[in-house]
Formats: structure tokens, C-alpha cells, sequence
């Protein structure tokens, strides 16, 4: 491999090409659901993969999943957009592709469950894993205590974590139970991940928080089939 070749794939690396992904997946499912009848339309988000309670009960387990992927209405997508490609970007430099590819998803699989278990409301949007990426933030400054960066930037989402609650608890329409659960799962995914170059790592830290991600995603999980079954299936 010729030295310019190496010098190109070096700087493709270094590109946040897993946030141009997650970005340019969320625009092509909205042009899609525009497309299939709105945005705001009921049965092209049962039809795409929102959130649906009942659905996910009934096997539709992928449900836990897919809403990251949809939106609600052409702000919600504006502001999930612009927070995805600002904080991704960040997010993904610090701590590597692979590891923000599983950051962002297990989060929002931790978002969606707690939105099953207690929000019975069809659901939709990348927030749940955006309060993920937000509270890796809150992880970061542990994981680099020198760099100064790193703190500045945790310092920023911690208000702007406190902030969005706020409103959220004030609001209509806000799935917190959603919020809540990613800002937890990012939180615990962070330490499961790790980081490369860091100072605190280890396989018993690692487990550790990845066991802990585990058991609660079970116990919500279960409480969310419970509740499901017992309203919509006795």
C-alpha cells in the first residue's frame, strides 16, 4: 500500500462517518414517511416502526429499536438533526466509531423500553439516544480528568440536560420516560464501553456497568410486558 493510500485512509478514519450515517438514515426515513403520507400520520408510524405498545407484545420486538430512526413533524426532526450532527461529531472523535455506533443504539434501546413500560403512547424520534450521547458527556470528564475540553463540554450538556427535563416536565407531547431511560443507558454504556486512551479502564468496571445496563433493561422491560398484557390483553 502506497504511502498516500495510507495518508487517505488515515483521514477517512478520522471523519465521523458513523454520525453522516445515523444522519443521513433519519433524512432518508423522514423523505420516506413524507413520501408514504406525512410525517404526523398514525398508520405510516405503525406502518415504519414506531413505538407501539401493543405491537411489541405481540413479537414486534424490532419496535425497540426502529423509532430512532423516525420523527414526528418537521421540527422534531430539525433539532434531533442538528443535535445529532454537532454532538455526534464530538462524541464519535473522543471515543471511536464503533464505540459511538453502540453507544447511540443501546441507548436508544434503553430510551424505548422505558417508553414501553411506562408511556403508552405510539412513540418516535432519535431523543432517546441523544439523552444517551448526553449522559456519556456526563462520563467523559472521568475518563480524561486533564483535559480541559472534555469538562468544558460536560459542564455544557449538564445544563442542557437539566434544562430539556425541565421543559419536558412542563410539557405536552414529551415522552420523558423515553428521555429518561437513554440519558440512563448512555450513562452505564459509556463506563461498559470504556474509552481508548483512557485512565480508568478495565474488564471488572466494564462488566460492572454492562451487567447493571443489563438488569435494568430486563426489569423495565418486564414492566413493560406487564403493563401492556394486563391493559390492552385480559
Amino acid at each position: 500500500m502506497s504511502p498516500q493510500t495510507k495518508m487517505k485512509m488515515r483521514r477517512w478514519q478520522r471523519k465521523p462517518f458513523v454520525t453522516y450515517g445515523l444522519l443521513g438514515l433519519t433524512v432518508f426515513m423522514f423523505l420516506l414517511q413524507t413520501l408514504r403520507g406525512g410525517s404526523q400520520n398514525p398508520f405510516v408510524l405503525y406502518e415504519l416502526g414506531a413505538k407501539v405498545n401493543e405491537l411489541i407484545v405481540l413479537g414486534e420486538w424490532w419496535r425497540l429499536i426502529t423509532p430512532v430512526f423516525l420523527h414526528i413533524g418537521i421540527e422534531h426532526i430539525l433539532l434531533n438533526g442538528i443535535i445529532i450532527y454537532f454532538l455526534g461529531i464530538q462524541v464519535e472523535a473522543i471515543i471511536g466509531h464503533w464505540r459511538y455506533f453502540l453507544l447511540y443504539m443501546l441507548s436508544a434501546i434503553a430510551g424505548n423500553a422505558a417508553s414501553f413500560a411506562f408511556n403508552q403512547s405510539i412513540s418516535a424520534g432519535a431523543s432517546t439516544a441523544l439523552f444517551g450521547l448526553f449522559g456519556a458527556t456526563l462520563v467523559l470528564p472521568k475518563f480524561f480528568p486533564n483535559n480541559y475540553q472534555v469538562k468544558e463540554m460536560s459542564k455544557s450538556f449538564l445544563l442542557l440536560i437539566i434544562i430539556n427535563l425541565v421543559v419536558g416536565l412542563f410539557s405536552n407531547g414529551i415522552d420523558m420516560a423515553g428521555h429518561v431511560g437513554g440519558l440512563v443507558g448512555g450513562y452505564l454504556i459509556m463506563y461498559t464501553l470504556s474509552a481508548p486512551n483512557s485512565w480508568i479502564s478495565g474488564v471488572k468496571i466494564q462488566a460492572k456497568y454492562g451487567v447493571i445496563y443489563t438488569i435494568l433493561l430486563s426489569i423495565i422491560l418486564i414492566i413493560g410486558w406487564r403493563t401492556t398484557t394486563m391493559l390492552y390483553f385480559n
